[in-house]
């Protein structure tokens, strides 16, 4: 057992094998530790997210070695079947790659009973292992752009099916009408870590059946947020422009590993909460994420609103026609058909809106954040809508706050602290030293799933074999075949098959988010924790 540093917040447990990271998981889960938040199983890892003011580093190292690893893992009763038509485009080499026909290809495939080892890369994707031992399968060279939804594929030892489009690289050997993710259910991902899965060759089955359903527990509709039986307050904001891009965002859904959720969540934390207090919200309630300028709100009734993040001058414009300029950090007041809108920010990239009492808007696994990745929670606004307002809850508005100062220009320099690992060993010495003496800029390519950067230096690694994927903390750095590294942000997949040379520390996440493309980064690495080594923690 070896225990790698992530961040001050999170930690990254390797074992030997699938059996060991499988039979832990089931440990702590048994028995959890108290402060443990959220573990995301992969391959050979186990990525652990801990409360420091409740459990050290120290102390969870100490906790988590005393485990047995010598147990089993304990099956779990659903058995979910899955039909599926063999006729995948990569399902002849396959063959040719494991020195089989076709035929026995699919025979492999459907005659032994695979089971969920862990979730990860999208919402419903699982990892299936436990299949016939001549399944080790290697990635295609050159990922597709695009994998259809429902592919069923192989990669190294593993089976999975694509629950929506996506980019891959696994070899597709059929499809499936299955639906691995489903919000109408309440358990939207049909495969659940532990249950055991079986393929079925949909030529053999016959019509009318759903095997897919067999032995699979029942699933009920997931229950919607009575919208309709709210009070109607008679207040919204109609969208009369949305920019770039404009999204619902706020703490974001934690706690969905499980089903291959990664938490999402507003980009700058501190400036999505400085909204909500500016207008007496709790701090919790959604707000609107644009990027860039041209959102515009018309007020439908009489409404309080603030604007939080980056520097963007803010025009109030009245129906008769009439424009002021309305301060950032300030409750503002707007009366029925002024209109609130945003210009190009100078410096910072995300803007943040709330109104007095709340948007009123449907939850998704307990958060409104839009995860623009996994495609889950409300879609981004268009021009047009109409968005409903709740009844204030709160009687003050709050004073109005000084803006940081602190915020990056296209062009300028940002210093980032970044503590190092869990894969800094991957890379060699001369590449760990130009991560920080080098400097890197924002490309058009970023989004809120990551900051594509590019130096003039590749990062060169020491190790060049295949990493098994591993979770991914929000700020890792990933760097991929091409030595330009990728900063993940709040849309970053839960799981990731690169490795991780270093992870910005938590007290500039929010600076991170408001980075805009063209400027440039400057990694300062910062000692994070120790490597703890279990004999000698105290």
């Amino acid at each position: 057992m070896r225990f790698l540093p992530v961040h001050r917040q999170a930690l990254m447990v390797e074992l030997d094998d699938l059996q060991q990271t499988l039979v832990l998981l089931q440990s702590l889960q048994a028995e959890p530790i108290d402060g443990v938040q959220e573990l995301v199983p992969a391959a050979r890892t186990i990525l652990v997210y801990f409360a420091p003011h409740r459990v050290t580093a120290a102390q969870l190292v100490q906790a988590i070695a005393g485990r047995n690893l010598q147990g089993s893992v304990q099956r779990s009763d659903v058995l979910v079947e899955i039909p599926v038509r063999y006729d995948g485009e990569d399902l002849a080499d396959v063959a040719q790659m494991l020195g089989i026909s076709v035929h026995e290809v699919v025979q492999r495939h459907t005659g032994s009973e695979w089971s969920v080892a862990f979730t990860g890369f999208a919402p419903g994707f699982a990892y299936l292992s436990g299949g016939d031992p001549i399944f080790n399968v290697v990635r295609r060279t050159t990922p597709r752009t695009k994998v259809p939804a429902g592919a069923v594929a192989l990669a190294g030892t593993f089976s999975a099916v694509y629950p929506q489009a996506s980019p891959g690289g696994w070899q597709i050997i059929g499809v499936t009408d299955a639906a691995m993710w489903d919000l109408a259910r309440d358990l939207p991902a049909l495969l659940q870590p532990g249950y055991r899965v079986r393929f079925v060759d949909a030529s053999t089955v016959s019509a009318g059946a759903d095997p897919c359903a067999a032995d699979a527990a029942p699933v009920q509709a997931a229950a919607a947020v009575p919208t309709a039986a709210m009070a109607e307050t008679g207040q919204a904001l109609r969208v009369r422009a949305t920019g770039l891009l404009t999204v619902f965002q706020d703490r974001g859904r934690h706690g969905q590993a499980g089903q291959g959720v990664s938490a999402s969540g507003a980009m700058d934390q501190a400036a999505f909460k400085s909204a909500n207090r500016l207008v007496g919200n709790a701090s919790h309630l959604p707000v609107l994420e644009t990027v860039g300028g041209g959102l515009v709100l018309q007020s439908v009734g009489e409404n309080v609103v603030a604007v939080t993040g980056a520097d963007a001058p803010l025009t109030i414009t009245t129906a008769a026609g009439r424009r002021w300029n309305a301060p950032r950090y300030a409750a503002i007041a707007l009366a029925d058909g002024d209109s609130l809108g945003l210009g190009q920010p100078t410096t910072g990239a995300r803007c943040y809106v709330a109104v007095r009492g709340g948007y009123r808007v449907t939850p998704v696994l307990g958060s409104a954040s839009t995860d623009t990745l996994a495609q889950v929670g409300p879609p981004a606004l268009h021009s047009g809508q109409l968005l409903p307002v709740e009844a204030a809850l709160h009687a003050v508005v709050g004073d109005a706050a000084l803006a940081p100062d602190l915020l990056p220009a296209p062009g300028q320099e940002v210093v980032l602290d970044v503590e190092l690992g869990p894969r800094t060993d991957w890379f060699t010495p001369e590449a760990v030293a130009l991560l920080a003496s080098q400097r890197w800029q924002v490309t058009p390519q970023s989004n809120r799933v990551g900051l594509r950067l590019a130096g003039d230096e590749a990062l060169a690694r020491a190790i060049t074999s295949e990493l098994p994927s591993e979770g991914t903390a929000l700020g890792a750095i990933q760097v991929p075949a091409s030595g330009q590294p990728v900063l993940f942000l709040a849309d970053h997949p839960l799981t990731g098959g690169y490795p991780v040379i270093g992870c910005v520390a938590p007290h500039h996440l929010d600076l991170a988010g408001q980075i805009p493309v063209g400027a440039w980064i400057r990694f300062n690495p910062v000692r994070a924790f120790a490597v703890l080594n279990p004999a000698v923690a105290d």
